[in-house]
């Protein structure tokens, strides 16, 4: 009898001690991760939703501020303005990224060819103007092409001709070009440096052992290797294209009827915001710029990774 009512008593007991205790939530990783989160929410995500909601209303003059819904939308996809620049920086694109991609590679791949001396000055030489800020850059070339002044003009009048007019029309994109492209080798020519280093030494010895030279480790070993790279640079050039601002907006004064006020989309969108006073707009324009952007950027990736796995 005290048995029975003893393992009565012990069964509760027991009972409670196999049940499985509830774990608390470690909350550490979102401690640590809570600064960058609320500087990424303030500075991105929050200034993205304000715009995409100015985007959605129009300020009249007569009923103030009313919303309009997608009908910013339905205007800029009408607008000649906004595509006109808009295909002025796709031509960029086409013509000036391969260049530049093209020179920053070939540079990387003569420092890494253990053939070039003075590797260290080369590479500072190259790098250096990504270092100097864009304003001065482009003021300095600004003040090369002048056709009253520089370099041109001076050039110009020493062969008694006007041959040289790097902020004629047809012209113009080129001379933006040049800049953008002495500013920005150095930097991709460091990208594509970084992923030559990486490549073990021991495939070059297994190359050399079967009997390959020159182009035939260029093409089997170190282009594969540098894919990644191209990639990535050419993301990054792709985005820097389509936000084309800073070289155009500072020449303007000196090409003024070359460069007008919707000379690329980035420009339109100032100009309409801090000349016309039209916020709306402006910021319907840089949403359809920024959509247009992460698609290109990604279908460029997406294709990249693809050609990387095969």
């Amino acid at each position: 009898m005290t048995t029975a009512v003893t393992e009565r008593a012990a069964s509760p007991v027991s009972t409670r001690r196999t049940r499985p205790h509830k774990l608390k939530r470690d909350w550490r990783g979102w401690q640590f991760a809570a600064p960058f989160a609320i500087v990424f929410l303030l500075v991105f995500i929050a200034p993205l939703l304000y715009a995409l909601w100015l985007s959605l209303f129009q300020n009249r003059m007569i009923g103030g501020t009313v919303f309009v819904g997608l009908d910013n939308y339905a205007t800029a996809i009408a607008d000649l303005a906004f595509w006109d620049g808009f295909g002025r920086v796709l031509l960029f694109l086409v013509v000036q990224v391969p260049i530049m991609l093209v020179l920053a590679l070939a540079a990387a791949l003569a420092i890494d060819s253990a053939r070039l001396y003075a590797t260290g000055l080369f590479r500072l030489v190259i790098f250096l103007p990504y270092a100097v800020p864009a304003v001065v850059a482009v003021l300095m070339w600004g003040f090369i092409y002048g056709n009253n002044f520089g370099l041109a003009a001076d050039l110009n009048q020493l062969l008694g001709t006007d041959a040289i007019t790097p902020f004629a029309p047809n012209w113009i994109l080129a001379s933006l070009g040049n800049i953008v492209t002495w500013e920005f080798v150095g930097y991709n020519m460091l990208i594509f440096y970084s992923a030559l280093k990486t490549i073990p030494h021991e495939l070059y010895e297994a190359a050399e052992i079967d009997g390959a030279r020159g182009f035939e480790v260029l093409k089997a070993i170190k282009l594969p290797a540098a894919r990644g790279a191209i990639v990535i640079a050419t993301i990054f050039s792709i985005i820097g294209s389509f936000q084309l601002f800073n070289e155009p907006n500072v020449i303007q004064p000196l090409a003024n009827n070359v460069i007008t006020s919707s000379f690329t989309p980035n420009m339109y969108a100032y100009n309409l915001s801090f000349a016309g006073q039209q916020y709306n707009y402006s910021a319907t324009i840089a949403i359809i710029m920024g959509v247009i952007t992460a698609v290109i950027a990604y279908a460029v990736q997406l294709r990249g990774t693809r050609r990387e796995d095969r």
